[in-house]
């Protein structure tokens, strides 16, 4: 099984590599990152970090066995019990259970390590599998969103003692 890890600068050379080996693949559900995400990365990667510290994100990688980033699974804007939820997972594990796996790990790492209550999570329309794994993971939805001009939905999951 794979590893869910906070963040760290350790795994800066590992989140660009997953970021650059997947990043065609990403684009076909979510908007690109840019050619200055990658060209600035390094600067990126420290601000992430930076932010983390202040307590208003909270940042995890999934590494499996050989040190490689499989997946992403992010916590940010975080305030008053709740945050927005963000992941994505590298292509040769899609459709393999690992992004479900990877949410309902965050949402047990809310819940009890960072006392929320609530996560939302958007996905674009056209994302099909994102959107079944939220369902899988008690995420519901409650209205359509804009994502980078795309239509989507917007999900919630309150996190409770009972989960």
């Amino acid at each position: 099984m794979a590893d869910l890890e906070r963040l760290a600068e350790r795994h800066a050379e590992a989140v660009l590599r997953f970021e650059r080996e997947n990043r065609e693949w990403f684009a076909r559900s979510v908007p690109d990152r840019g050619d200055d995400y990658f060209a600035r990365f390094a600067a990126r990667h420290a601000a992430l970090l930076a932010e983390q510290a202040t307590g208003r994100c909270h940042f995890h990688v999934l590494v499996d066995d050989d040190g490689a980033v499989i997946g992403r699974f992010n916590l940010v804007d975080v305030a008053n019990g709740e945050a927005e939820l963000g992941y994505r997972v590298a292509e040769r594990v899609a459709g393999r259970g690992v992004a479900t796996e990877g949410v309902r790990r965050v949402c047990e790492l809310a819940r009890d390590e960072y006392g929320l209550r609530r996560l939302v999570a958007d996905t674009t329309l056209d994302n099909a599998g994102s959107r079944a794994v939220l369902r899988r993971t008690g995420f519901t939805p409650v209205g359509e969103v804009l994502l980078g001009g795309r239509p989507g939905l917007r999900h919630v999951r309150e996190l409770t003692a009972t989960d």
